[in-house]
């Protein structure tokens, strides 16, 4: 079954790849998905591990911290897409600035800043597991 460009089987969880540097983030963000009863598909600490790994995993959303991606961004999200032609692409980003329309101008489906509240991020996860619509997530003032 397909809901939202997700594939989804009944009573399963949203499959999820993710994809960071930093160990601690993956760390929480590894958390958060299990609290949000997502399945953990996969994790990489590198852009080529991600690229290698990613295809095999079958995840339905792939996570993926913009600074791990190469020197060109676009490039590299849709050789990614190009493997993972079924997967929602969301980037991960430090910064907002120019790089959330850098994120979705290189093909990603969404963003998230890495400054939300975990409850935020959990929010917007829930919102692509569900099959919406998210292409902005802006930090609460």
């Amino acid at each position: 079954m397909w809901l939202g460009g997700i594939r989804c089987y009944p009573n399963t969880m949203p499959r999820v790849y993710l994809a960071d540097a930093k160990p601690e983030e993956r760390s929480a963000l590894r958390l958060l998905l299990l609290d949000l009863e997502m399945e953990l598909a996969g994790e990489a600490a590198d852009w080529p591990t991600t690229l290698a790994e990613a295809p095999s995993s079958r995840a339905d959303i792939l996570l993926v911290d913009w600074d791990l991606l190469p020197s060109e961004p676009a490039t590299a999200l849709e050789g990614l897409r190009q493997a993972c032609p079924v997967a929602l692409l969301i980037v991960l980003i430090s910064q907002l600035d120019a790089r959330e329309q850098a994120a979705i101008s290189s093909g990603a489906d969404a963003f998230i800043s890495k400054g939300e509240t975990a409850e935020r991020v959990a929010e917007r996860l829930r919102a692509v597991a569900a099959g919406l619509s998210v292409t902005e997530v802006l930090p609460r003032e």
